[in-house]
């Protein structure tokens, strides 16, 4: 099996729609695990590193929401893998609960296997380009640094001192750093740089 095939898990309790969507997203060379229920479900993300996730959201046990929820609190890594919801429901209130907890996107069924090869290629390529995004920018040890301190809350008189800088140079460190992100406020370059993974709050 090819090193790059990339690998979507697929949580729906209905076994033939499963099935199915197991079925053609093989023949468009994607390796495709399966789960039936919500807890089987965050197992196998948890244990199988997916780089996409398709989760119905009326399940038994535990909904797709609950899923989503349940993986942002326990393993905030996850945040970048694309989680889409499939939905026999077109209700607008439904799709705003999935978007205000994080889903990527929304494929309704009975599912347009064109719509959902494009809805997962779309999203594979975006994570693609936000993993080479950080490469292109080079940060120096005091300003990822200062950028951390900033992320949690401290102040540059705070930083200094945890630092053992001035805070003018403390300042200085996170205006190159915000320069280098190209954005116009500290704040900015925190959102930026936790983003892209340049730094861990």
């Amino acid at each position: 099996m090819p090193e790059d095939r990339k690998k979507i898990l697929c949580i729906e309790d209905d076994l033939e729609t499963a099935a199915l969507i197991g079925e053609d997203l093989a023949e468009r060379g994607y390796e495709v695990l399966s789960a039936h229920d919500g807890h089987a479900g965050l197992a196998a993300i948890l244990g199988g590193h997916p780089d996409l996730v398709l989760c119905d959201i009326s399940m038994p046990v535990m909904s797709g929401f609950e899923v989503l929820e349940r993986l942002t609190d326990m393993a905030p890594r996850f945040h970048n893998v694309p989680f889409v919801f499939l939905t026999a429901l077109t209700d607008r209130d439904m799709q705003l609960k999935g978007r205000q907890l994080g889903a990527d996107d929304y494929v309704t069924k009975p599912i347009d296997f064109d719509l959902l090869a494009a809805i997962i290629a779309a999203r594979l390529a975006r994570v693609a380009r936000n993993q080479i995004w950080p490469q292109q920018i080079s940060l120096s040890e005091r300003e990822v640094e200062s950028l951390t301190w900033a992320a949690r809350g401290k102040t540059s008189d705070e930083i200094a001192l945890i630092l053992g800088l001035s805070k003018r140079t403390v300042d200085f460190h996170i205006d190159n750093a915000r320069a280098k992100l190209g954005v116009s406020t500290r704040i900015q370059a925190v959102v930026k740089a936790v983003a892209g993974k340049l730094i861990e709050p």
